[in-house]
């Protein structure tokens, strides 16, 4: 496939604004399947797993393509309710175009403008397409005037609907048709007035002749979308197909292919010392790919679906992957079309391929046939903290490892999922975007795995911090008959600002302390740091110096600078005024009118506070404010009680906060740290 006739774009939006339906009609106007299925009869291409087509929404992002004329176009189906967004996120690295859907009778909603804004960091095309538009009761004029409110003038509609939804009227290569509001012809004018705004020898020309013709406009509008001066609106319905060979003309004559769109964001290096790289989509260049999707299917074994970005991959490639030295052979490449494998000989710049039974790909891997590019990674994504967790542990202790096995498969497939195991407690702990994520996650152990698990919540983490500078010194001295121990630190603390983490300075003179204990003293404040100081929680946003000591020729041991170190350190830390920290999160709690008393009322009875309220459609009133998650235990079921079943909420890691001084009392006295052997 020639690089130039390929398009990649990611439907996003809120969970039923009709993404996997709208895909559904494209495949079939394209003639990729005989018929659109159903997302309610559970035979769509895109929602293939058992628990999407139980529950009726998506919860992972999937592939299908579709030909036509001359092109071939991948579309990528992601998931629309928050607690899913760590799949959604994973299809952005994946595109060109990311076309955020709109349901064009509930409007603007949250995972709206959460990926409006993810786009736009990621540096990429954006379109809107307002579907649903033959629903009875819309008002597309007032939604169309809430998308520029909320987005900019630059949202402009590139069709109007017209016959009441029926059809529609292209405005940028036939401005002649009427539509049910506006003119179709004024929309026209607002196109290339925006478009030529990129170009100053074309706007001057524009100005001279009072019109250009639509196919002058190729190179401009490729870079207007590329700059986000340009947000193209387009309205359509699934459902009845009404403007969706429109859109497919869009895609093939407007949208950018891999050589016109903003190229992805690859360094080289790490840390601070990493550079940006362009990755250029030339089929004849040494291999760039990158992994977005993984998927452990119980009967094929581990699918790793990647875009290549760079070069050309085939059957009898040999790829290494990130900075694994040993390459491995392709042997079979596929193309998705949802949960079906259908083998290809080749991919090049801009397609999306998997390869299978490859255990060592994994999300964000980087696939290359170059030793020296070893060190190239793929920009991070920014996904949402996952703040829900829950304490996890088999039935059955027999499946102790069945567990563990289970865990790190999910993990594998879901950014969004993440495992810790409780030192104390021997529980691993899941944590996810919500509650709902959390529930399919347990419901998929149990139906695929056949693991029955007990869960409870799991611990807050709360952690410590200190809020003043402060000096601790200890000696380790231990004589137990032959050569004892013997170690001595003197070490300074300071804060430092949230979120810094932990510094360790070296700064002794004279070798009282040799270099070779120097890193004993470090694991020593290490150990104490976990096991905190008021509370048990771990500390964090700490410098700690080390600046004099002792040593002994014959006793100067590295446990004896260990010991000594870690009480050095909570030594000074007493003396530090330490306080505990408690999770902040980001509420947004929507909810009808009629009950927003109630829950802004309940929330301020959790320790929250309320920064504003946004007027949604259909009577319903969005609070946002932020709250200790401690106090966020039971509210699933106290919104539910509140709102007779109508509302829902977000929560999203912010920061941490000092607890009130009668918790951190409290806290203090139930805390009974061992005390260590001397």
């Amino acid at each position: 496939m020639i690089t130039s006739n390929l398009r990649t774009l990611a439907l996003v939006g809120h969970g039923g604004a009709g993404k996997t339906s709208l895909i559904e009609t494209l495949l079939a106007a394209a003639g990729a399947i005989p018929s659109a299925g159903s997302v309610e009869r559970g035979s769509t291409v895109c929602d293939y797993d058992p628990l999407e087509k139980t529950h009726l929404h998506s919860i992972k992002v999937a592939v299908a393509h579709l030909n036509h004329q001359d092109a071939l176009v991948h579309l990528l189906d992601t998931p629309g309710y928050p607690d899913f967004m760590g799949q959604a996120l994973c299809a952005l690295d994946a595109v060109e175009t990311v076309v955020v859907v709109v349901d064009a009778h509930k409007g603007i909603e949250l995972t709206t403008h959460r990926m409006m804004h993810w786009a736009q960091t990621r540096k990429l095309c954006r379109m809107i397409a307002i579907n649903k538009i033959d629903a009875p009761d819309v008002d597309l004029p007032a939604l169309l005037e809430e998308i520029q409110t909320a987005f900019g003038r630059e949202c402009l509609p590139i069709n109007l609907p017209a016959d009441a939804g029926a059809r529609v009227s292209d405005c940028f290569f036939n401005p002649n048709g009427k539509s049910d509001f506006s003119s179709v012809d004024a929309a026209h004018r607002a196109l290339v007035d925006q478009v030529v705004e990129v170009d100053e020898e074309l706007m001057n020309l524009y100005l001279e002749q009072g019109e250009i013709a639509p196919e002058q406009l190729h190179a401009p509008f490729e870079k207007a979308l590329r700059e986000n001066h340009l947000v193209p609106v387009c309205f359509v319905s699934a459902l009845t197909g009404a403007g969706v060979p429109e859109l497919l003309d869009i895609m093939l004559r407007l949208l950018p292919n891999p050589t016109e769109g903003n190229p992805p964001l690859f360094v080289r290096g790490e840390g601070e010392a990493a550079q940006a790289l362009m990755a250029e989509p030339d089929p004849e260049k040494h291999v760039l790919a990158h992994v977005f999707k993984l998927e452990v299917d119980p009967y094929i074994g581990r699918i790793a679906t990647f875009r290549v970005h760079q070069g050309t991959i085939s059957a009898d490639s040999s790829l290494y992957i990130g900075e694994l030295r040993k390459p491995f052979k392709v042997g079979h490449l596929f193309r998705l079309q949802g949960k079906q494998l259908l083998p290809v000989e080749a991919c090049g710049p801009g397609d999306i391929c998997a390869v299978t039974k490859v255990d060592d790909l994994n999300f964000d891997s980087v696939l290359h046939d170059a030793p020296e590019d070893d060190h190239i990674h793929m920009r991070p994504l920014d996904f949402p903290h996952a703040v829900f967790g829950l304490a996890v542990r088999p039935k059955k202790q027999s499946d102790m490892d069945k567990l563990a096995e289970v865990l790190h498969r999910l993990v594998a497939e879901d950014p969004g999922l993440h495992i810790e195991h409780d030192p104390t407690t021997h529980e691993a702990v899941i944590r996810g975007l919500g509650e709902t994520h959390l529930a399919r996650v347990l419901e998929k152990m149990r139906e695929q795995f056949r693991l029955d698990l007990e869960t409870h919540p799991p611990t807050i983490a709360y952690r410590e911090t200190l809020t003043q500078p402060a000096e601790g010194h200890y000696r380790h001295k231990k004589q137990t008959g032959g050569s004892g121990q013997f170690g001595e630190v003197y070490l300074r603390v300071e804060p430092l600002p949230r979120g810094t983490g932990f510094e360790f300075v070296d700064a002794v003179k004279g070798g009282v302390i040799p270099n070779t204990f120097i890193p004993a003293v470090e694991k020593g404040v290490r150990q104490a740091m976990q096991t905190g100081s008021v509370a048990g929680f771990p500390l964090q946003d700490v410098r700690v110096t080390v600046y004099d000591g002792k040593n002994h020729p014959v006793d100067g041991k590295e446990i004896a600078f260990v010991t000594a170190g870690k009480k050095a350190f909570l030594d000074a830390a007493a003396k530090a005024k330490p306080i505990v920290l408690e999770p902040i999160v980001n509420v947004e709690l929507t909810a009808p009118d009629s009950a927003i008393g109630d829950v802004s009322g309940d929330l301020s009875a959790r320790r929250g506070q309320i920064t504003g309220h946004v007027s949604g459609r259909g009577g319903m009133i969005t609070v946002v404010g932020h709250a200790p998650l401690a106090e966020l235990d039971s509210l699933q079921s106290r919104i539910k009680s509140l709102t007779g079943g109508r509302g829902s909420y977000t929560l999203e890691f912010s920061h941490y906060e000092p607890v009130p001084p009668y918790v951190q009392q409290k806290m203090a006295a139930e805390h009974h740290p061992e005390q260590d052997e001397q």
